[in-house]
């Protein structure tokens, strides 16, 4: 059953959309990985076959085009984090990375703790056992690089 003008579901939280978004993407980016498919070939593949309803697709499409354009970037922010091989962060892994590096690092809008909670859910739901600890780790210390200004205003409101 749907409720107001926009049709959204009962009681959903305004936020739901992203969090919709942010799975969308993981699942598109994950496939990226695999294929190596162009970020527009992906996005084109989703919309089709996948139910975008109660789905923030514009955020799923900025998600999915800035991972892949900004990869290296990306990897290369959370290198310094990361204190396994190369090898030793499995596909899950590497994808949430880079989702939760680059919501950090290009989407001020987003609180970095919602970034991370949303990385950790992602990785706990869909990653290996204890990927959502290690993720968690990671992100932490890149906001506490990317993200100086906001966890400071934090610190000094407790």
């Amino acid at each position: 059953m749907t409720a107001g003008k926009r049709g959204k579901r009962r009681n959903e939280s305004p936020y739901e959309p992203r969090k919709r978004a942010r799975r969308r993407a993981l699942q598109a980016l994950y496939q990226w990985q695999l294929n190596d498919d162009s970020a527009a070939s992906i996005i084109e593949q989703f919309v089709e076959e996948q139910n975008f309803d109660g789905v923030d697709q514009a955020y799923f499409e900025t998600l999915v085009r800035e991972v892949v354009s900004r990869r290296d970037e990306l990897d290369e922010a959370v290198s310094p984090f990361v204190q396994r091989s190369e090898a030793g962060i499995d596909q899950m892994e590497r994808v949430v990375l880079r989702l939760g590096a680059c919501e950090l690092m290009f989407h001020p809008e987003t609180p970095y703790r919602v970034v991370i909670d949303e990385a950790v859910e992602l990785a706990h739901r869909f990653g290996a056992e204890q990927a959502h600890t290690f993720i968690n780790g990671v992100l932490d210390r890149l906001a506490s690089q990317t993200r100086t200004l906001e966890r400071q205003a934090e610190q000094q409101g407790e």
